[in-house]
């Protein structure tokens, strides 16, 4: 199943920004901040100041938390962050990005328009029954989340790194079995 561009983005951004901060971490200043920003495609407000930077930072364990539930768990968890930041969904077009959802003023906190932005992709993986996309990795010393968007669903891995280190383990392995 394809999601909206505006869904698979937003989901991505979520992994991306759980994922930064799992040892080691290096989203620990304004310019990694900046650098998230810009690399999701973020549009709106961005102040720019370790208050922010703090604020993004603390999205980390409700992302998880949201990103890592079962479905029933996701729903309430998901109705909680919109109803936290009074959703408003409404039709937006910016940029060279065609008609897809805001539910919060670009104007907003950063934070805020993270964690609506997250919670409204995850209306869409709930609702199409999708989240056995989300994961957390096959690596045994890795904590970071996957999100599959593969047709054959099968990513395991949060990163080239943890599955190049396990598939040298299964070689090194079968070598010496």
């Amino acid at each position: 199943m394809a999601f909206a561009h505006d869904t698979e983005a937003a989901m991505q951004a979520a992994v991306a920004l759980v994922n930064a901060m799992e040892p080691p971490s290096d989203f620990d200043s304004v310019e990694a901040l900046d650098r998230f920003f810009h690399e999701h495609g973020y549009t709106g407000r961005h102040d720019g100041t370790a208050s922010e930077l703090a604020d993004v930072r603390a999205l980390r364990g409700p992302l998880r938390a949201l990103l890592t539930a079962e479905r029933d768990e996701a729903v309430a968890l998901t109705n909680a962050l919109l109803a936290e930041h009074d959703a408003l969904p409404q039709l937006v077009r910016h940029g060279d990005t065609d008609w897809h959802i805001h539910a919060i003023g670009d104007d907003a906190p950063l934070a805020a328009r993270i964690a609506v932005e997250t919670a409204m992709s995850m209306v869409d993986v709930i609702r199409a029954d999708e989240l056995s996309r989300l994961a957390v990795c096959a690596d045994a010393d890795c904590d970071g989340l996957v999100l599959d968007l593969s047709r054959n669903r099968s990513k395991r891995f949060c990163s080239v790194t943890c599955g190049n280190r396990n598939a040298v383990a299964a070689y090194r392995a079968r070598r010496s079995g």
